[in-house]
């Protein structure tokens, strides 16, 4: 979770000739073609900016966009990321508000319904809520993105659709959504960051209407949980694995903090919940391996909510072994550190690449920790969802993006 930002502008000025000449030595480096709406950004261009150079100094509001090319686009620094992008994508906006962050995190698709799920911004800049404000959560149909795709004309890119965005009428137990997977027994499987008394939780809802909601978990051992923060299922064992962190606090919708930033497991069955991971500074995505033997948890440190942003605090993504008896994560190690605003949601594909929204878009890193690429939209993206094989749905805040992409979702399986 994080405050929108709306100021967004690039503090570099190369162009595409610059890189192009500065890698015309090694032709292995640039990819004879290129498919649409994309740009490749050679590492070495840019390795050396010279004493003069336009340096940043702000990884918030300043974007490392070395091109002319307005977003959304995609910005290729490996080939590699060819292979996920496939030989024609397609990426766009699909529905946008200025005025209302309304797709900000928790985003859930349901292959049943053809249906992705949302919430908006919880406490931050144009989210419109607060401490006496709840937030929403919505949806959008695949069906109504996918006939909009279809009435593309050929070589047509970069055109923005208005499809329809539906608001959930949810029970009062569901206050400040910011976290969400699934579908978990047909069941949207919601975290909850609670507002003033009204507790952090987790819920099971039900995707149609009336959305009746049953609240799974709102206290450790009678202590409330600081914000509940985001939340995946463990895909071999069905167990719910989520962080607990402090930004309802930092955004003055919560009460000050009674337990350290963690991360927590709970099985759904027993009820039994405990710590798997502690020593951040603010934990806040997660996500596994198709095999569930390797975590990845963000910490978004760099990001203070109302106190505002502090450069060399994380903006790091860890990478953990699972221990196959506890489920404790253990060999905690850095898998990434992002170079614009802060790692929030992650999501991984069937090639284990990690998917990560950040200060620009979202951000695409190899199982080994390389930057591949960039689904680069020009402003904070959250959180993202697969909506099954080759389409990325991309939280944009104000807006969301869909990339019609090559890669394939992870399936979950349970026992």
């Amino acid at each position: 979770m994080r405050p929108a930002s709306s100021a967004v502008f690039s503090s570099l000025t190369l162009c595409w000739v610059s890189v192009v000449a500065a890698a015309e030595n090694s032709e292995a480096a640039i990819p004879q073609k290129l498919p649409p709406q994309s740009v490749f950004i050679d590492p070495r261009s840019f390795a050396v900016l010279n004493q003069n150079g336009p340096f940043r100094n702000d990884t918030f509001n300043q974007l490392f966009n070395p091109t002319s090319t307005a977003p959304p686009f995609f910005q290729i620094f490996d080939p590699a990321f060819l292979t996920i992008l496939g030989p024609n994508p397609s990426f766009h906006i699909v529905a946008s508000n200025d005025t209302f962050a309304f797709a900000h995190e928790a985003p859930i698709f349901v292959s049943e319904l053809d249906e992705v799920f949302f919430a908006s911004n919880d406490g931050g800049p144009l989210g419109n809520s607060d401490l006496n404000h709840n937030n929403k959560v919505g949806k959008i149909s695949m069906k109504d993105v996918d006939a909009a795709f279809q009435s593309l004309k050929p070589g047509e890119t970069g055109k923005a659709f208005q499809v329809p965005v539906t608001e959930l009428v949810l029970p009062d137990t569901i206050q400040m959504t910011n976290g969400g997977t699934g579908p978990f027994k047909s069941s949207l499987v919601l975290i909850n960051s609670g507002r003033g008394p009204l507790p952090p939780s987790i819920a099971l809802v039900n995707p149609n209407p009336p959305h009746n909601a049953t609240v799974l978990l709102d206290n450790f051992f009678g202590r409330q949980f600081n914000s509940l923060n985001d939340i995946k299922v463990h895909p071999t064992s069905g167990v719910f694995f989520f962080t607990d962190v402090t930004y309802g606090s930092l955004l003055a919708f919560r009460p000050p903090p009674v337990l350290p930033n963690q991360v927590y497991r709970f099985d759904p069955m027993t009820a039994e919940v405990r710590v798997v991971a502690t020593d951040f500074n603010k934990c806040n995505g997660l996500a596994f391996s198709a095999d569930g033997k390797t975590a990845y948890v963000t910490d978004t440190g760099a990001n203070a909510g109302l106190q505002g942003n502090d450069f060399t605090a994380p903006a790091t993504i860890y990478k953990f072994d699972v221990d196959p008896t506890t489920q404790t994560f253990l060999n905690r190690r850095i898998f990434a550190y992002v170079d614009t605003g802060i790692p929030d949601g992650v999501q991984l594909d069937t090639a284990g690449n990690v998917y990560t929204g950040c200060g620009d878009g979202v951000q695409v890193f190899s199982p080994s920790g390389t930057l591949l690429g960039k689904f680069f939209i020009g402003s904070v993206s959250a959180n993202m969802v697969f909506a099954g094989d080759g389409r990325l749905v991309i939280m944009g805040e104000t807006k969301i993006a869909v990339a019609m992409i090559a890669a394939k979702a992870v399936k979950l399986s349970f026992p």
